[in-house]
């Protein structure tokens, strides 16, 4: 299950780039923010994305919906797709290769919930002896996602080693305006991990 996130992406996009929408990149469950509410609530039925949006602040695109009561729901810690982190690709392969290598279901180890692939015996072994060395911080979700407030899923080829740390983005155009404040974008996230997750 990919998860989508336009409204963050177009709201981002239009503010620090001008870059176009991303079409069918939307969260389901983010689509109209508010219309799952009591009638009590004045942000009931009304788009916070919308400019007439009386509960709307600065920018209710780029954070967790103003409007939404207490979620019941909470996503995985680690984000995979088909049981797999990082669809598959190597973690290990970033800081010794230095790129995106699809792993081998050879060589698999279990860790979080997630199934980790692995090009060699060499690298599953030193993933197990220290995953948090490796795997992809916020657990696997886009970087930029989460320092909106949001998670989505992301392109094993969109990613950045930072102070001896992954991070993986949704894909290249993300990458971009995520390239743009690299330091200000990790401490949002890192102040919204892991509470996105609820």
């Amino acid at each position: 299950m990919k998860v989508k996130y336009l409204a963050i992406v177009a709201a981002a996009s239009a503010m620090a780039v001008g870059l176009a929408v991303l079409p069918g990149k939307l969260n389901p469950t983010q689509a109209n923010p508010g219309t799952e509410q009591a009638q009590a609530n004045p942000c009931a039925g009304v788009n916070p994305c919308a400019s007439a949006d009386p509960c709307a602040g600065a920018n209710p695109c780029a954070s967790a919906d103003p409007c939404a009561g207490a979620s019941t729901t909470t996503s995985p810690q680690i984000y995979a797709e088909n049981g797999l982190a990082i669809e598959g690709a190597d973690p290990v392969a970033y800081f010794t290769q230095g790129e995106a290598m699809l792993g081998s279901s050879e060589f698999e180890y279990e860790w979080n919930g997630a199934t980790w692939r692995f090009t060699s015996a060499e690298h599953r072994d030193l993933f197990a002896s220290s995953p948090e060395a490796y795997a992809p911080q916020y657990g696997g979700y886009c970087a930029y996602a989460v320092s909106q407030g949001g998670l989505a899923s992301i392109d094993p080829e969109a990613w950045r080693i930072v102070d001896g740390k992954l991070y993986l983005n949704y894909d290249a155009q993300v990458q971009q305006i995520w390239n743009q404040d690299i330091p200000g974008y990790i401490a949002s996230a890192d102040a919204n991990w892991p509470a996105v997750l609820q």
